[in-house]
């Protein structure tokens, strides 16, 4: 896939699956309300199972796949056919074995030097984390500066009141963020409001 897919996403739900019915049935409630993609993390035995099922269930959904922390998280998500990849940070030795994977990848950053790092391997896109913690929006005003042509999904900190600020910075190509997807919700099997909460997200 190509990362300026991105754009059309707007918000990219990060997800801890818990099963994977409950998450095959919020990607139902978030693709009624409107969302284009769902970011599975790597953070629960379900995660895996759960990509696939969504893959298999809910086709129109992108599924990207979220807490790629190495090589080898990234070979289990290739090897299950998921096309977006997204981490925390980035080693040197993830960065070069994104680089070399057919997978789109984005990278996490917090710092200049780490967008530097990534841009030297080809990549153009980075994933902001904690994004309000390292400085937010002035950060990304900052980051404008020296990499006027890099694009940023701020993600850690963003929420219904704040996310539409960050999407008007021109250098923020999409962000991500939970509060449509919180684990009360989805354990209360809430997906009324879930759709909701996806569809005012997505407004």
């Amino acid at each position: 896939m190509n990362l300026s897919s991105l754009k059309d996403y707007r918000v990219l739900p990060v997800v801890t699956a818990v099963d994977a019915e409950s998450t095959v049935k919020l990607a139902r409630a978030l693709q009624r309300g409107g969302m284009k993609a769902i970011e599975i993390t790597l953070r629960t035995p379900a995660a895996l199972d759960s990509m696939v099922a969504v893959q298999q269930e809910v086709p129109d959904i992108q599924v990207a796949a979220g807490t790629v922390n190495s090589p080898g998280d990234l070979e289990k998500v290739l090897n299950i056919g998921v096309e977006l990849a997204l981490s925390p940070g980035a080693t040197p030795e993830l960065l070069r074995a994104a680089a070399d994977s057919p997978i789109a990848f984005v990278p996490g950053v917090a710092t200049a030097s780490e967008v530097m790092r990534g841009m030297a391997l080809g990549f153009e896109v980075f994933k902001l984390f904690p994004a309000v913690t390292v400085g937010g929006k002035g950060m990304l005003n900052s980051l404008g500066g020296p990499f006027p042509d890099i694009r940023f999904c701020p993600t850690g900190g963003l929420n219904a009141d704040n996310f539409r600020d960050y999407l008007a910075l021109p250098n923020v190509v999409c962000c991500g963020g939970s509060w449509m997807v919180q684990a009360e919700l989805v354990a209360q099997g809430n997906w009324e409001e879930i759709e909701s909460l996806a569809r005012q997200a997505m407004s």
